[in-house]
């Protein structure tokens, strides 16, 4: 990765968020890997969002998803060990890309996500 991506996205690591995250349910119990779907509301597309997403998934062993809706948001389906999946929640919070503004980061957590054999990014 060129040096130009690679000064973007630390641009966006430490930077603070006032995105609000909103958890619909509870983790599952059982030990092992942890699978969610998010919906980002905020100024998430046209920003970078999905590529620096997909960059923070891999950075932290996440598998899953990240696509555009047709309504402004960014949809996520993320699957990963407790403590990977819980930093990438908030990175999502604070918007990985430095140019989102997020406004909240709705966490619905679901085992019935369909396995990955890595993070994509969709259009």
């Amino acid at each position: 990765m060129g040096s130009f991506f690679k000064e973007f996205l630390n641009k966006g690591k430490n930077r603070e968020s006032n995105g609000e995250v909103i958890y619909t349910n509870d983790p599952q119990t059982e030990e092992g890997k942890q699978k969610a779907r998010m919906e980002i509301s905020g100024k998430v597309q046209g920003v970078g969002f999905r590529f620096s997403a997909k960059n923070a998934a891999d950075e932290l062993g996440i598998k899953g998803l990240v696509r555009n809706e047709s309504d402004g948001t960014v949809y996520v389906e993320a699957i990963g060990d407790k403590e990977s999946l819980s930093s990438f929640i908030e990175a999502m919070r604070k918007g990985p890309s430095p140019a989102a503004d997020v406004d909240k980061v709705v966490v619905t957590f679901d085992s019935n996500i369909e396995e990955k054999p890595n993070f994509s990014q969709a259009n």
